[in-house]
């Protein structure tokens, strides 16, 4: 197999050689603890707070809220559990949260269920759009939080963040949103958004894996931490800080932000281009996901009448990485979790393959998928 073309991005991403040049040499020579008073920690303390101010440029936030984590999960969990056991009211308090969100969303909420607080999961539409009207109406006195991802890592959709947190703002509730698959797809700006709480991960755009950020509006004072300890990251994450990683996190969204505008034209026009070409020459398929209003980068396709996951495994077979929209859990294949909210029949999303494009994606890659892709569906189809 001599091809090999990466097209599941929103999973993860190949570090970019600027990113491994930057982080190579705090994984040497300069290995200092940040926490520490001599030279070598005073260089490693210069270099995290430099590319905090890296990080938090790429949002439009100031560097003294951002909060440096293992990842999305985490930044996912610190932001609802943080906010919430800090702001509970008598024994808990509601949460108003949609039915699409990433795993790491769903299970926290579903843990602070457990735990004394209310939790209401919005429907959405076909298109995976929540409608700001149900979140207006799903308030109730004691709502504390609303936690809603700003785009889906499934089927892209672009969330209304904007008039949400319009919604929240004039009731004095937090709100929350992962946007983890947006950074470096698409312009951020907290401010714009109107968000008091946002989840970052570096491996999304081009950066390591093992590091992410917590954004906590300036303002926000209490905030439960997740892991206890000594003073590090103004004492709302203890242990020591992950310097290759977040130099490689800052360097990477320096990197997005400096061409986004570029790149996710290109991007779009590659995917619309990948679009196009399924529509005509493979009959008898479904877009998933708003056609208009989601991240340049994502197409998620549903081929009737054919299992997705065989198409997956010969598209590997070929060169040609994708992800489906289902997964294998404890023996048994289950249906995405987010398709189904949207409504989509079951033997449908068993159909469904999601093609998500990076930066290293060209014309070429999308001609080859292309002159392979017809002829698999239909042998899968014969199955």
């Amino acid at each position: 197999m001599s091809r090999r073309i990466y097209l599941d991005n929103n999973a993860t991403t190949p570090i970019h050689p600027e990113v491994l040049e930057a982080m190579m040499p705090y994984l040497k020579d300069d290995f200092g603890n940040p926490s520490s008073i001599h030279q070598f920690g005073r260089k490693a303390k210069v270099k995290v707070d430099e590319y905090r101010e890296k990080v938090a440029a790429a949002i439009c936030a100031d560097p003294s809220e951002i909060i440096f984590t293992s990842g999305g999960s985490e930044s996912d969990n610190f932001a609802i559990k943080g906010y919430s056991w800090a702001n509970r009211k008598n024994s808990g308090g509601h949460i108003i949260t949609s039915s699409i969100e990433h795993p790491a969303i769903l299970e926290t909420c579903r843990y602070l269920e457990k735990n004394g607080f209310r939790v209401t999961y919005l429907p959405v539409d076909e298109y995976g759009i929540i409608n700001p009207s149900d979140v207006e109406k799903t308030i109730e006195k004691d709502t504390i939080l609303i936690s809603l991802h700003h785009s889906n890592n499934e089927v892209g959709t672009i969330e209304p963040v904007v008039e949400i947190s319009s919604i929240a703002k004039s009731r004095g509730i937090a709100v929350h949103t992962d946007a983890v698959q947006s950074l470096g797809k698409v312009t951020l700006d907290v401010n714009k958004l109107g968000v008091d709480l946002m989840s970052l991960s570096a491996h999304k755009l081009n950066g390591p894996k093992g590091v992410g950020a917590a954004y906590i509006r300036r303002g926000i004072k209490n905030m439960y931490p997740l892991i206890s300890g000594g003073s590090q990251e103004m004492k709302r994450r203890a242990g020591t800080e992950n310097v290759a990683g977040i130099i490689g996190f800052g360097k990477a969204c320096e990197i997005a932000v400096s061409d986004i505008e570029k790149e996710s034209v290109r991007i779009a026009g590659l995917r619309d281009k990948l679009q196009s070409l399924i529509i005509e020459k493979i009959p008898d398929i479904k877009l998933n996901g708003h056609p208009v209003k989601r991240l340049p980068n994502t197409l998620n396709i549903s081929f009737e009448s054919a299992e997705g996951e065989t198409i997956a495994i010969n598209l590997d077979l070929s060169g040609v990485a994708v992800s489906t929209g289902s997964a294998c859990s404890s023996g048994a294949v289950e249906p995405s979790h987010v398709l189904l909210a949207m409504g989509i029949p079951l033997e449908t999303i068993y159909g469904s393959i999601r093609f998500s494009l990076g930066r290293g994606n060209t014309l070429e890659d999308i001609n080859y998928v292309m002159d392979i892709l017809p002829s698999i569906v239909s042998r899968v189809r014969e199955i």
